[in-house]
């Protein structure tokens, strides 16, 4: 079965979770059209929520705005674009905590590029890709102890195939650090061991128990957010592909 929209788009890419829905359209417009079944699969449940429930139709961010919130948010402190969110969107800027640096600048991002609160272009959304009764979505629940022995044997593994060379190659670029690359699990830790700030070790710590946790709050998540996910053992869904 061939993997589609995985290893795609470059680190230096602002990709978001309309834009991953974007390319799912196309995706899984040809997939039908071969008479084939598409299976999505990861780990990301705004992407699943994106997918099934639709998605707000805020459109691109020109790239000066871009740039130029950054740009503030590092000179002034995320406290400071809290503040001015309060004064341009107090709807948007009462939803978030005072130091979500990602969030807080992209709703300052939309506010100022297109002089609408991110709540209300959340609130005129563009409809699903997947709608209800068209798909199965199911949400596997290993046993908690297992899954972090598992996550933690991953994390060493990709030490061992080459992520430290990746992490050192991504930092020599000076990306932007808010950046979803520069964020992933692991990668501000690693990027610490090789500016000389902690041991491998504690990078290899930090990185384990950020997986971990993330893990933990993805349970909390589809249970909210995605009630019509099925839960099942890992073991229950095999014997349905057997």
């Amino acid at each position: 079965m061939p993997h589609r929209l995985y290893g795609t788009i470059d680190a230096a890419v602002n990709f978001s979770a309309g834009a991953w829905v974007a390319e799912a359209a196309k995706m899984l417009a040809e997939v039908r059209a071969q008479g084939r079944l598409p299976v999505f699969v990861g780990g990301s449940g705004l992407y699943f929520k994106a997918l099934t429930r639709g998605l707000s139709a805020v459109p691109p961010i020109p790239v000066n705005v871009h740039e130029e919130v950054r740009a503030r948010l590092q000179r002034d402190g995320v406290e400071a674009l809290h503040a001015l969110l309060m004064q341009r969107d107090p709807a948007s800027a009462e939803r978030l905590k005072p130091r979500d640096r990602t969030r807080i600048a992209r709703a300052l991002e939309v506010i100022e590029a297109t002089g609408r609160s991110l709540v209300d272009w959340h609130r005129d959304g563009l409809p699903p890709q997947l709608a209800p009764g068209e798909f199965r979505a199911v949400f596997l629940t290993p046993d908690r102890d297992e899954l972090y022995t598992r996550i933690d044997a991953r994390f060493d593994t990709m030490l061992q195939a080459g992520a430290l060379d990746e992490v050192a190659a991504l930092a020599s670029r000076r990306l932007d650090p808010l950046l979803p690359a520069m964020k992933a699990h692991g990668v501000p830790a690693l990027i610490r061991h090789l500016a000389g700030e902690i041991t491998l070790q504690e990078a290899a710590a930090i990185g384990r128990a950020d997986t971990r946790h993330y893990a933990k709050r993805q349970f909390t998540w589809f249970r909210h957010q995605l009630p019509e996910f099925e839960w099942v053992k890992p073991e229950q869904a095999r014997a349905w592909f057997a």
